[in-house]
């Protein structure tokens, strides 16, 4: 049925699906941006096509592609006919999208994202906020190039009214990783910041391993260790009971 939507996409918008795809199982069409909205809109209300269901709005970053920087997915289903499809446009520099806000409410929070992550617009959302980070962040740090070791603006804490907020953290904890001398912190401790790099080397963990995790293992082993000790003993009642 997927390859039926690629095919119905294929005959109703004719040269303006630019390529089509269907590796590994995934159908895919590939459009301007400038048909964006429309070709969402057809495959939303189409009644042979019915595609109902949001399921993702993302981008990918090629930095070094001269053509557009940015290619911009969506992915939906059908609940009526289960035919899944995806949809993928090219985004330039600056360019700004349609918003699909109006199509899937999903889209909404899902754009914000994009916007957060990868500075990417959507023109006529209703709320272009970013959705993970705070406003004053700088960059966005899903593009390939963010450095590593940006360290971002602090920003006061701020009362909010109407909701329940918790109180900050303390000096250290959640502050950006680039504020922390990690190198001066580690010196002489077996210990890494990389999960990966502490297992490669034999090293604990994290630098989270704490006491408290220790205690909890230490309780579990005890527990384990009680409950083997209860089966063994229970096997030679069972023996003697099946004796009898």
């Amino acid at each position: 049925m997927s390859q039926a939507v690629v095919d119905r996409l294929s005959t109703q918008f004719a040269e303006r699906i630019l390529a089509t795809s269907d590796a590994f199982g995934d159908y895919e069409a590939q459009i301007a941006i400038d048909d964006w909205v429309e070709v969402a809109q057809f495959i939303k209300d189409d009644a042979d096509i019915q595609m109902d269901h949001f399921i993702d709005l993302t981008a990918i970053d090629y930095p070094e592609r001269e053509s557009a920087r940015f290619d911009l997915t969506l992915i939906v289903r059908s609940s009526v006919n289960s035919a899944r499809v995806r949809l993928r446009t090219q985004v330039k520099e600056g360019e700004e999208p349609g918003t699909l806000s109006g199509l899937w409410a999903g889209t909404n929070w899902a754009e914000r994202e994009v916007w957060d992550m990868f500075g990417i617009k959507f023109k006529d959302h209703p709320d272009m906020r970013r959705i993970l980070l705070y406003e004053e962040f700088v960059g966005h740090p899903l593009r390939k190039d963010y450095p590593i070791d940006k360290a971002q603006p602090l920003v006061p804490y701020r009362e909010v009214g109407e909701i329940e907020k918790l109180a900050p953290f303390g000096i250290e904890e959640g502050q950006p990783f680039a504020r922390i001398d990690w190198e001066s912190r580690l010196a002489g401790r077996d210990q890494q910041v990389s999960p990966s790099i502490g297992v490669q080397q034999g090293q604990r963990r994290t630098l989270s391993d704490s006491e408290a995790a220790e205690q909890i293992q230490a309780r579990i082993e005890a527990r384990m260790a009680a409950e083997a000790e209860a089966e063994t003993a229970a096997e030679p009642a069972s023996e003697e009971g099946s004796e009898a």
